[in-house]
């Protein structure tokens, strides 16, 4: 791809957003036992590059904003997702993919924009922003529509064995109980397993539901590029991605269920790692999204 397509933008860029005005209705007060449960988080997707000169001080502020060091009203699931199109300029990013710059080609298309560039945040699929600049990120987030969580049950296959119990409460009213019975195939996948209902009714065009799987905590000293000695930290990072399955016409009680199986990569820590699971209809706009940890003893 040419170099005109894409842009590493600093400061002073501003927000703008898809046109397409969405209820946000339907806010509930689900807690968990063990932790607080979300009741409509925010899909907050970064686009990101270690060979963007700009993309540093995004990543910093993104991580902030997903360990909840900013004060909002309703909780945030953040993704990075690393771009590969910035490879060439000499340093290789380890966690690039085509599949990212596909999916923010695609919200280019969606939002009208003239050009692909890093760093950009994209919430909910309706609105997008450069983040860095504070402001502008935490006013995009409190615009953006909410969505219930869905009542998913996880079951996570892993080497190990276990099973674990909690219960769902809205108003104090026992609704569900959640369990995980986890076991490993093999050392090299895991195997994800979600069932429960949406909470939100599917017309006829659909949604589809991904799982990704994203790492925290991640160091790299950059040898190259735009950011030639410098060490770059990043959270949340996109290491893995799959649809779950698509749901048409369906109402929001309705059971669905899938399985999705993670090839894992070398020196794989479930200590640094989660799983975020959201509906997306074919623009990739959000309509519910929500988080599970891994657990310790997997």
């Amino acid at each position: 791809m040419g170099r005109r397509l894409f842009g590493c933008f600093g400061k002073g860029s501003s927000s703008s957003s898809s046109g397409n005005e969405v209820d946000g209705n339907g806010k509930t007060n689900d807690t968990v036992v063990e932790e607080a449960a979300p009741e409509c988080p925010i899909m907050v997707e970064l686009f990101s590059s270690q060979g963007c000169a700009t993309s540093p001080a995004a990543e910093l502020l993104l991580s902030r904003l997903g360990r909840g060091d900013f004060q909002l009203d309703a909780p945030v699931i953040v993704l990075a997702y690393h771009v590969d199109y910035w490879d060439y300029m000499g340093w290789k990013d380890p966690y690039g993919s085509s599949q990212w710059t596909v999916r923010q080609k695609a919200y280019v298309e969606t939002l009208n924009l003239d050009t692909m560039f890093t760093p950009q945040v994209v919430v909910q699929g309706r609105a997008q922003c450069v983040p860095n600049d504070e402001d502008v990120l935490l006013s995009t987030i409190a615009t953006a529509p909410r969505f219930p969580a869905p009542s998913f049950q996880v079951y996570i296959s892993s080497s190990l064995s276990l099973y674990l119990t909690c219960t769902l409460y809205i108003n104090a009213k026992k609704l569900i109980e959640k369990q995980a019975d986890i076991q490993r195939p093999t050392s090299e996948t895991l195997q994800v397993t979600i069932t429960g209902a949406l909470r939100f009714k599917v017309e006829d065009n659909g949604v589809r539901v991904m799982v990704a799987l994203y790492e925290n905590g991640l160091v790299n000293d950059c040898s190259a590029g735009e950011n030639k000695g410098k060490v770059l930290s990043n959270d949340f990072v996109v290491r893995k991605f799959e649809k779950l399955c698509n749901v048409e016409d369906t109402s929001a009680k309705k059971t669905i269920s899938g399985t999705v199986t993670f090839s894992l990569w070398d020196n794989f820590n479930h200590n640094k790692c989660a799983i975020a699971v959201f509906a997306e209809n074919s623009s990739h706009q959000i309509f519910g999204s929500q988080k599970f940890q891994l657990p310790d003893d997997i």
